[in-house]
């Protein structure tokens, strides 16, 4: 939910790849960090996630899905989180941006969020699936970024991986 800072950058200056395309996308994110200063990042950030710039992109599930802020995606996510005894933090954020569906992912499959077996999964298949690939395209489309454009081919290269990987499951 915050932009890179320098010392994030020189870790992602560290990415190698293979010719695998996540291989490729992690080492062209690598590059793009590598030749990056933190404040252009910084300013790329705003434009795309807190500006109100034509480039700008809502990372957000209701936005995707219902074309507004707040709509019935933001219910069934906190209907879920219910579930699973998820509370809310402080953040300011409504808990369908994608950076809290990637952390509450995280959550659910590293075992930092006690949840029944294959809670990932259905977690994955309702609240990732049917946005985050067009999120990441949009982020990869956006023309105004040298940074960001990198990290949303990775992002709709990872979940292309993980939506097949999810299906192949059980």
């Amino acid at each position: 939910m915050r932009n890179p800072d320098a010392a994030v950058l020189e870790r992602l200056a560290l990415l190698r790849g293979n010719d695998s395309p996540l291989g490729l996308a992690h080492a062209a994110l690598g590059a793009a960090a590598a030749s990056a200063n933190a404040e252009t990042v910084r300013r790329e950030y705003f434009d795309l996630f807190a500006g109100l710039g034509e480039n700008g992109l809502m990372p957000y599930a209701s936005f995707y899905l219902a074309g507004s802020l707040y709509g019935r995606p933001l219910e069934r996510l906190r209907e879920t989180l219910r579930e699973l005894a998820i509370e809310k933090t402080s953040q300011s954020e409504p808990e369908d941006h994608a950076a809290i569906v990637c952390e509450i992912m995280a959550g659910l499959i590293g075992g930092n969020i006690a949840a029944p077996a294959g809670a990932d999964r259905e977690f994955f298949k309702a609240h990732v699936v049917p946005w985050f690939r067009s999120f990441f395209v949009d982020l990869e489309k956006s023309n105004a970024t040298a940074f960001y454009v990198h990290v949303g081919t990775l992002g709709r290269v990872f979940i292309d991986i993980e939506t097949e990987a999810f299906s192949l499951e059980g």
